[in-house]
């Protein structure tokens, strides 16, 4: 498992963008894609930088070692002293020195929830890449109600930032759909020739996330990802309070949760664009 990050050039001038596996430590397609993808690697156009995004947790096969990394790319001033004494900070510091050359990321990740699809979790800026990956569902909403990934970090310094998660994290062909996805981000970037044809994609744009008010959230029932929920309807008690939604809407990444302010689910509206 290295460490640093990799530099791929092409024989051409063209785009800088980077490539990320592994933010999680416990999804491990986009870290198999990359070990099977990077040796035999050639670009056209440009540079590509290459890597994993945190080490010591994927040696580990834990989401995070401290701190979730995909909570900790935002301003000093939003972090906790904990937040900065920890390993994933250093990791993000490190990281951004390869973001800010970039003009655009694929970050790629896997969900919890099985028989999740895959999809793409993009901002607007991300119209002439998102159509070419290999999902039919794209999201947003997550920079306003979700902040601090690597994502959110390139969206707020002018940059494009992409996240693709590819099925749940059990299922072999979550590794198939990270490699699709690192050659059709190439090919949509400029980096490879595009012989691609756009998808015909859905939207979803994120407007609500739940954080525990109790050290025990129970969910009422198991929720796919996206499942329509209806007004009014009980999502699951927090101590002894329930949960129930104000609006219809899908939820998203529902889980049971342990501790105080922890991120219990997401909700979402459907859309007829990105816009």
């Amino acid at each position: 498992m290295f460490k640093e990050i990799i530099k791929i050039t092409g024989k051409w001038s063209g785009p800088t963008s980077i490539i990320l596996a592994g933010v999680h430590g416990d999804e491990k397609c986009g870290v198999k894609a990359l070990e099977k993808i990077i040796p035999n690697l050639k670009i056209e156009k440009g540079r590509v930088f290459i890597g994993y995004g945190n080490p010591q947790a994927i040696e580990k096969t834990q989401r995070f070692t401290e701190v979730n990394l995909n909570r900790i790319f935002k301003k000093d001033n939003l972090l906790s002293k904990s937040d900065k004494k920890s390993y994933e900070y250093k990791r993000a510091r490190f990281l951004k020195k390869y973001l800010n050359q970039s003009d655009a990321l694929l970050d790629i990740h896997a969900s919890h929830t099985p028989m999740s699809k895959p999809f793409v979790i993009c901002e607007t800026n991300a119209k002439g890449i998102v159509e070419y990956l290999p999902v039919e569902r794209v999201v947003s909403g997550f920079d306003q109600i979700e902040p601090g990934g690597t994502d959110y970090y390139m969206n707020s310094i002018g940059k494009i930032g992409i996240c693709i998660e590819c099925g749940f994290l059990g299922d072999p062909q979550s590794e198939q759909i990270a490699e699709e996805s690192i050659y059709a981000f190439l090919k949509a970037r400029g980096h490879l020739t595009n012989d691609l044809i756009p998808q015909e994609q859905s939207y979803i744009r994120m407007f609500d996330l739940y954080k525990t008010k109790t050290n025990k959230f129970i969910l009422a029932k198991l929720f796919d990802d996206f499942e329509g929920i209806s007004k009014g309807q009980v999502i699951g008690v927090d101590g002894n309070q329930e949960v129930k939604t104000k609006k219809t809407a899908v939820i998203l990444f529902a889980r049971n949760r342990e501790k105080v302010g922890e991120e219990a689910f997401l909700l979402g509206k459907n859309k007829k664009s990105l816009a």
